[in-house]
């Protein structure tokens, strides 16, 4: 058995607080820790991810699905076309396939477990076709955060 204990704000024993991601400029004031790596029993992942005052993760999608639960705080995501309030511990499915981003909207920190398969594809980036298409919605044009190069149209 294999236990991770809390050991106070939001930092686990055997995690350690890791960039976001390695690499881009897409993404602004987030960390993630490893909670759970899976195994071939389950193969899932259970991560924690913070995001800061004002900060953001990447606007992306995948081909799996991922189960999100908010615990500290309050932020914004965008799943698909609608924007929603998560407050501590509601509970949000991102289908396949779907645009998403999450935002610490509310002057404070933004913490959420993540629930993803081990196996899975790696993210997509907005094409500038598909940035096009989400902007024409005003309410989702002023809520996203996208400051990396625009990937052609055609090119993954």
């Amino acid at each position: 058995m294999t236990t991770v204990k809390h050991t106070g704000l939001f930092k686990w024993d055997r995690s350690d607080v890791l960039k976001y991601k390695e690499k881009g400029n897409h993404f602004k004031d987030i960390t993630r820790q490893m909670l759970y790596p899976g195994r071939p029993e389950l193969p899932v992942q259970m991560r924690y991810f913070e995001i800061a005052p004002g900060g953001h993760s990447t606007l992306e999608r995948h081909h799996h699905v991922h189960m999100v639960m908010a615990i500290r705080g309050s932020g914004e995501v965008l799943v698909g076309n609608e924007i929603q309030k998560l407050d501590s511990f509601d509970l949000v499915e991102i289908p396949p396939k779907t645009w998403h981003q999450f935002r610490a909207t509310f002057g404070e920190t933004f913490g959420f477990l993540c629930l993803v398969q081990i196996e899975r594809d790696r993210p997509e980036l907005p094409t500038v076709d598909d940035l096009a298409q989400l902007n024409k919605d005003p309410k989702i044009a002023g809520f996203i955060r996208y400051d990396a190069p625009l990937i052609p149209v055609g090119v993954k």
